[in-house]
């Protein structure tokens, strides 16, 4: 899931007595961190560990380095159309495709209709029917019925409700707009992506322990690092917090968007801890294929006794590049093939990208992917979850002893649009309590029968999404409106992004017809043939892949997208050895009745991940 956040952020941390990269806003000129930036802040690591650091960030490179890049590699040639001139802005796919609509009001109005609450898109959801019921009840799950064989709002059997959190946290790491508005016309070849261009998880390890201090432990020295700092609910993990002094708390991360709600917390927290078991085991690992490792002393990377900074920068960078391959490795072989289907990830694998074509080591975000094609996640969102099986009781055998059910947002909560300074009974996040932590076992597949699924993709969006609460809006932008579906929709707007159908053409795809989209057009006819992208994707997944998958369009984009960043980050483990496989966690004691309808590589799962994570032990349940 991925809440709206454009704008700055209230809840984001200053890390080490500096902004944290996702608090930063500005134009063309100051678009992100460079290398040289890098080099210059790294202050007392010293100038070898500054220009280590700054390979941290692939794709970013100073200005004059930029500007003889092409499409060829050639020198002294302009960027191709669609690539921004920094890889730190948006850009296109299809620069030469105009706009769906004009930005008009009768358009904009049409937009809001369209999503609007109990509008075509609302899912309509029996939301009092409680949080428990919404999954387990029949009559209110939104199933398959006799009378309705679709269902209202149907689980999809191909994906586990983990994979809508895995997807939030992708997005998290790599596309972050915080300065467009709602609607109102902005270039995404000036615009500011606030996040790398790669999937190099600095939406948790921010700049490194030279830049992003306050996200790492602070030793007896007052250096900072290589361990990155957890924080507690009582009971279980949760993301690092300091109390504000008024009953609420700011989360310290690199990223304050995944502190969101308790699943996308649980997940940040799982790769804390991941880094860090890996940090303590370093010094045991066969680490012959992994770049940063090459030329390490063996007897460097155990947890040192004494302080040693250059050896503690060198175990972060070999732990964070073993944490990310695996991260990597499970987009790659788990996550697209579930969301794209495993024909298209092969094709892109074997035969490379045919529209998303960035600079050589150059990889930007291109607009159709952020704001349309990976919005496909919001429809995936169930109205609610089990988050936990024991409500911070303590851990037990039995996966029924006090579980905690609850709507992902809870329009009924007393101070619904209030800071967050109570265990509330919805899942929202920004509070540390005993019983907000995550029971893995509802969330991805353990073979005990306890896995849930997520919702299928289509043009139907869980109710609780219609009432957002303000702490899950950015501050410092409007708002309103709090209807998540209208924020997309805007957005289409803000990017003049191209209609479905012009995409699907330019793609060799053929579009679908104003029949397939009668329900949009029911309200503007004009957008039954010129559809907003993300509505047009969306509408393509049930209709091409029931809703099982993406469509055509979307799922094209998407793995070439994430594929596409991967080939352009020389330290990825596609580049540096596309052969490897992840082994933390392998080990994971599977139970006997495993969900063969789920898709995604089997050998080694989310699971795998989380069981080296220590966030849970199959047979016990928390």
């Amino acid at each position: 899931m991925k809440t709206d956040r454009t704008g700055e952020e209230s809840r984001q941390a200053t890390i080490g007595g500096l902004p944290s990269t996702t608090g930063r806003t500005g134009n063309s000129n100051a678009a992100g961190l460079s290398r040289r930036a890098l080099l210059a802040g790294a202050g007392t690591a010293g100038a070898g560990l500054a220009a280590a650091s700054a390979g941290l960030l692939p794709g970013i490179r100073p200005a004059p380095a930029r500007a003889a890049v092409t499409a060829t590699a050639a020198p002294g040639q302009p960027l191709p159309p669609g690539a921004p001139p920094s890889s730190m802005l948006f850009g296109r796919i299809f620069p030469q495709l105009p706009p769906f609509a004009p930005v008009t009001a009768a358009v904009q109005s049409a937009l809001r209709e369209v999503g609007a609450q109990g509008g075509i898109m609302d899912a309509r959801d029996d939301l009092a029917a409680g949080p428990k019921e919404l999954i387990v009840d029949p009559t209110v799950n939104g199933n398959p019925t006799a009378a309705n064989p679709y269902g209202t709002n149907p689980d999809n059997p191909t994906m586990t409700a983990g994979s809508t959190f895995v997807g939030q946290f992708t997005d998290h790491d790599i596309t972050f707009d915080q300065t467009s508005h709602l609607g109102v016309t902005a270039n995404p070849l000036t615009s500011p992506n606030t996040r790398t261009p790669a999937l190099d998880l600095d939406s948790v390890f921010g700049g490194g322990p030279a830049l992003s201090r306050g996200l790492y432990v602070t030793n007896p020295d007052g250096s900072a690092g290589p361990q990155l700092l957890i924080g507690t609910g009582g009971v279980h993990e949760d993301v690092p917090r300091v109390g504000n002094g008024d009953g609420t708390y700011r989360a310290i991360l690199g990223d304050p968007r995944n502190d969101e709600n308790v699943m996308i917390a649980g997940l940040h927290c799982a790769h804390i801890l991941f880094y860090n078991r890996v940090l303590a085991e370093l010094g045991g690992m066969n680490l012959s294929h992994f770049p940063a490792a090459r030329g390490a002393d063996p007897r460097t990377l155990s947890p040192a006794q004494s302080r040693d900074r250059a050896a503690d920068y060198l175990r972060y960078q070999i732990a964070r590049e073993v944490t990310l391959w695996h991260y990597q490795w499970l987009l790659v072989n788990e996550h697209l093939p579930q969301i794209a289907g495993q024909q298209v990830v092969n094709d892109v694998l074997a035969n490379g990208n045919r529209f998303y074509l960035p600079p050589p080591g150059d990889a930007f975000m291109p607009i159709e992917f952020g704001a349309a094609c990976y919005r496909f996640g919001h429809s995936m969102v169930r109205p609610s979850y089990r988050a936990n099986f024991t409500s911070g009781t303590g851990d037990s055998a039995n996966p029924a002893a006090d579980p905690f059910f609850g709507l992902v947002f809870d329009a009924t909560e007393p101070d619904f649009n209030a800071p967050v300074n109570s265990d509330r009974d919805d899942l929202l996040g920004g509070y540390p309590a005993p019983r907000r932590y995550v029971g893995w076992q509802t969330f991805f597949d353990f073979g005990d029968g306890q896995v849930k699924n997520n919702k299928k993709i289509d043009t139907t969006i869980s109710s609780v999404l219609f009432t957002l609460p303000l702490p899950a809006i950015a501050p410092h932008t409007q708002p309103a409106p709090t209807v998540l579906p209208q924020r997309n929709l805007l957005r289409q707007l803000t990017w003049s992004l191209p209609s479905g159908q012009a995409v699907a053409r330019a793609m060799g795809i053929s579009p679908l017809t104003a029949a397939d989209l009668s329900d949009i057009g029911s309200v503007y006819p004009p957008f039954a043939t010129s559809t907003p992208l993300w509505y047009y994707i969306l509408a393509e997944a049930k209709i091409a892949a029931g809703g099982l998958s993406l469509g055509p369009v979307a799922a094209r984009i998407v793995t070439e997208t994430l594929i596409g960043l991967l080939r352009a980050d020389p330290s990825s483990y596609l580049r540096a050895y596309p052969r490897f496989t992840p082994f933390l966690g392998a080990d994971c004691p599977m139970g006997p009745n495993p969900d063969t309808s789920i898709t995604g590589n089997r050998s080694y799962t989310r699971g795998h991940f989380l069981y080296y994570a220590d966030v849970v032990q199959p047979g016990t349940y928390r």
